[in-house]
């Protein structure tokens, strides 16, 4: 069995994985509001349940974070960066947890355990190379190939939701949008949900959520529907990117955007048209896992016993 905890900024999912990959007992609880020292005693506290669960073996653990680990600094610590939870950044999260617990642990982004979970897994279990993408707060990216991590040395890779958009989205949005990364146009700010209310406000006039845009456009109703559509050419033109790029086996949404239903049937065909191929064969899927993939590949950073 392993441990998988995924730290998200609303919510501690912490899981024990078996080695079949079917989750054991699942423990989640809320994320304190942007306060550090909390969130890691919340964090431990999953944790701690989870190994009385376990008895008498110890797992491993593995947690999935917003942002990621900078390498080591001139003191030999590596802090957050890159969190939109932005309490955890220019923190030693992962010291801190293991002077907490009293051993080592392992984690990676939260994107990149979401690309672990349907490699190793789910749907993308018979893809050689994977990218696993975040459509959700924010949007984020992980590259797996052959059932393994590919981080980097700056380990940023898959980290497209700050490159900018391809001019051909540009055109498809009123005005240059800001970044919280403090860049402009970044993909995040057309693809995440902040993106989406953006897009259909400029559009419509009117402000509404995420979730209720997409809920509009599927009983019909034109403004939210031509707002959906106009969402998946600038995905399919993100992406293309993408596979331009690195040319992945599979391509798996994950996040709350990804429940559109649109963005199956009209992406892939639309990603043709931008592609440098006559004929794109890499598959575009929903995850299999859903909001669990975070702690499943945290599960996955250590290798079964």
């Amino acid at each position: 069995m392993r441990i998988g905890v995924d730290l998200g900024g609303t919510k501690i999912e912490g899981i024990l994985l078996s080695p079949s990959g079917e989750v054991a007992e699942k423990i989640r609880v809320d994320t304190p509001a942007q306060k550090y020292l909390e969130t890691v005693d919340a964090l431990c506290e999953v944790i701690e349940q989870l190994q009385r669960l376990s008895l008498p073996k110890k797992c491993s653990v593995g947690i999935g974070t917003p942002g990621a680990l900078s390498p080591s600094n001139e003191y030999g610590l590596k802090l957050m960066k890159n969190c939109n939870s932005i309490c955890l950044n220019g923190e030693p999260l992962k010291v801190d947890i293991e002077n907490r617990l009293g051993y080592a642990t392992r984690i990676e982004n939260d994107a990149n355990c979401f690309a672990l979970s349907e490699a190793c897994y789910g749907v993308a279990i018979s893809a050689r190379t994977v990218f696993g993408v975040i459509l959700g707060t924010g949007t984020g990216g992980g590259i797996v190939i052959d059932k393994q991590l590919h981080t980097g040395p700056n380990r940023i890779a898959g980290e497209w939701g700050h490159n900018c958009i391809p001019n051909s989205v540009r055109e498809l949005i009123a005005q240059d949008r800001q970044c919280y990364c403090g860049r402009t146009n970044c993909n995040e700010t057309v693809l995440s949900g902040r993106g989406l209310k953006q897009s259909y406000l400029e559009r419509s006039g009117i402000d509404l959520e995420a979730t209720e845009i997409a809920r509009l456009a599927n009983s019909g109703d034109v403004e939210a529907s031509e707002t959906v559509k106009t969402y998946c050419k600038q995905l399919a033109r993100c992406l293309s990117t993408v596979v331009n790029l690195m040319d992945p086996d599979m391509i798996v949404l994950g996040g709350g955007l990804s429940n559109i239903s649109q963005l199956y049937t009209q992406v892939p065909s639309l990603m043709n048209e931008h592609v440098f191929t006559d004929n794109m064969l890499t598959k575009l899927s929903a995850p299999k896992f859903g909001d669990a993939s975070g702690a499943i590949g945290a599960a996955c950073l250590w290798p079964l016993d």
